[in-house]
């Protein structure tokens, strides 16, 4: 049972989208805006609601939502790059004369993959218990299967801030391809790593994976959604491969260090044509 719920003459959803990067979304189904908690919740212009289930025998729940892209800060280049997949969204009730954040929680949950029809989106997304009811095993083998620069409990450990750098591109040839003249860093560098743009089109978008480094000349593996511009400033993280020899010598800050302690792979462990091989004697 609920410990507090919203007055049943005067109540309202509200949905707050949290995406992977960037700032969140505010959204009420009320026919004016509500500022709840210091946050503007938008009203019902140019989205809607189409679907939100939640039951309490904590079978899953799931909420989706559709409108048109450029309306409620739900931009089409925010979906069209994977900024919402991914994304955290909380559903709540509450009283649109007193309106409380989080005031009946009706569903918590996580979006999956947003896609774009003509001008309007469409993002579905199942519930928190749903996702935690997910069965994952662990696979073991060579390549380290922590996240680069992690600090979750057993994590990499290795500093973000110490491998990440800023910069100004200085040549584009194409949405993938692009260039910083004074970067001097060895080749692969910052292969396996990330990109986010500061400034120009791409500011605010999702950071894309780095496939290779050299140069200064940056490709990524996919494109970003808006073409970048000579000038635009980006961060960019270092990349790690998850190979054994890249803990061996890992920079972090002004000088490199060990960092095998954390190293999460097993590259001693045979494959499957070694152990599977059959006896031979002597």
């Amino acid at each position: 049972m609920k410990s507090t719920v919203a007055d049943y003459r005067y109540r309202v959803l509200c949905l707050r989208i949290v995406p992977t990067a960037g700032s969140p979304i505010y959204l009420t189904d009320h026919p004016r805006d509500l500022m709840i908690n210091g946050h503007t919740y938008l009203s019902t212009s140019g989205y809607q609601f189409t679907g939100t289930t939640a039951a309490a025998d904590f079978s899953p729940a799931s909420v989706d939502i559709e409108g048109i892209a450029g309306a409620s800060g739900i931009t089409r280049s925010a979906v069209g790059s994977g900024l919402f997949d991914g994304a955290r969204c909380y559903v709540f009730a509450t009283s649109w004369i007193a309106p409380v954040e989080d005031q009946e929680p009706v569903t918590a949950g996580i979006f999956g993959k947003a896609t774009l029809l003509d001008h309007r989106y469409r993002i579905g997304g199942v519930s928190l218990i749903d996702a935690l009811g997910q069965s994952v095993g662990k696979t073991y083998g060579a390549q380290c299967p922590k996240v680069f620069c992690g600090t979750e409990y057993a994590g990499c450990g290795v500093s973000l801030a110490a491998n990440t750098v800023t910069g100004t591109l200085t040549s584009v040839t194409s949405a993938s391809v692009f260039r910083d003249a004074v970067r001097g860093e060895a080749a692969d560098t910052f292969g396996a790593g990330t990109i986010r743009f500061t400034s120009g089109p791409n500011a605010g978008l999702k950071a894309l994976e780095i496939k290779s480094f050299s140069g200064g000349t940056i490709t990524t593996f996919e494109p970003f959604y808006y073409l970048p511009a000579v000038g635009n400033s980006y961060s960019m993280v270092r990349g790690c491969r998850k190979r054994l020899a890249d803990c061996q010598a890992r920079w972090n800050g002004s000088a490199t260090f060990s960092n095998v302690a954390n190293f999460g792979g097993f590259p001693w462990i045979p494959t499957g044509s070694t152990y599977a091989q059959v006896g031979q004697g002597s």
